[in-house]
């Protein structure tokens, strides 16, 4: 009881004590400790990494945003629509609990089925309305990005490398811009991805740009996903970063040791997204999701302690020991 006692009395003093110290004192002290506080890691992994699970019926969004929480202890969850089971209200108020109730911020919802420009048997007035229900979604959200694809389909043996015609491309920026204005006047950006289509062409995303000419136009980086050789991707990778408002890193690239310098080019752009994995291969998915995000976290954790990021650092050199045994 005594001990107990003591405690008490120190704590009340120590309280008082606190309490005589200038406010201005306090405040500086606690800004001078909040400056010396480790750098959260800007990591996250997109939701079709699990789509293998989700087929099997083995994991929802829910369950999803559990994952990205408490298995892999990140702080963002990186969208994709096929997880959105419904688009309506309903639904997206309960995702909007769950990501709160966990703290969790999305960086990017992906969308697929939801592409600029028609072909085929593709109903325009469908897509419009898809884009801009996702728009809302993401200003509901909070997100800092929403990717819709360019389109269209390439049929009856166009290539990707042909481009847009040129109605296509009026048609694509006059209706990227409708879409990046939504998004710039609701704090986020919207945008394309280099992942099927002309826009994998450096050539033609690069005109895309222009074009929009937007603050609330971006493009999401998958890295090595531009068409060509892997030096021309190398390139379209430096060139494309400036532009650039999410990653999508896939298990070749996070196997590549170059990886360091490839995402630099992002660092040394001022490059404030997310670093953001995706797994592809539909089994032995959270091992190998896992896998990756220790990739792309070696790098990111090396650059916050003022490394290079490298993934294979050499043991620093020791003066010859004498073993114990």
């Amino acid at each position: 009881m005594s001990s107990r006692r003591n405690f008490l009395k120190q704590t009340a003093l120590g309280a008082t004590a606190l309490a005589a110290v200038p406010a201005t004192l306090l405040a500086s002290r606690q800004e001078s400790a909040a400056s010396k506080a480790f750098k959260p890691l800007r990591i996250s992994m997109l939701s079709y990494s699990f789509h293998g699970l989700v087929a099997a019926g083995m994991m929802d969004i829910f369950h999803f945003f559990e994952t990205c929480k408490y298995r892999y202890g990140l702080g963002a969850a990186d969208l994709w629509n096929g997880m959105f089971t419904s688009i309506e209200d309903d639904f997206i108020t309960k995702v909007h609990s769950a990501l709160e109730d966990r703290q969790l911020y999305v960086p990017n919802i992906a969308v697929d089925g939801a592409h600029i420009m028609p072909s085929g048997d593709d109903d325009p007035a469908k897509l419009r309305s898809l884009q801009d229900r996702y728009l809302q979604i993401g200003a509901r959200l909070g997100v800092g990005f929403v990717r819709f694809d360019a389109g269209p389909y390439m049929l009856n043996g166009r290539k990707d490398v042909d481009g847009w015609t040129e109605q296509e491309f009026d048609y694509i920026v006059k209706r990227y811009r409708e879409l990046a204005q939504y998004a710039y006047d609701n704090g986020f950006r919207t945008g394309a991805e280099v992942h099927w289509g002309p826009e994998r062409c450096w050539k033609h995303m690069e005109k895309l740009i222009k074009a929009v000419d937007h603050k609330g136009f971006a493009i999401c980086m998958h890295f090595g996903g531009w068409s060509g050789t892997k030096e021309e991707n190398l390139a379209a990778e430096n060139a494309a970063a400036p532009y650039v408002a999410h990653t999508h890193i896939p298990w070749d690239c996070c196997e590549d040791p170059n990886l360091p310098a490839r995402l630099a080019v992002l660092r040394d752009v001022g490059y404030t997204g997310y670093y953001s994995v995706e797994q592809h291969s539909g089994q032995n998915e959270y091992n190998l999701v896992e896998a990756q995000l220790g990739k792309v976290s070696a790098v990111l954790t090396s650059w916050n302690r003022g490394g290079s990021g490298e993934l294979y650092p050499k043991p620093k050199s020791e003066p010859d020991k004498k073993v114990p045994w």
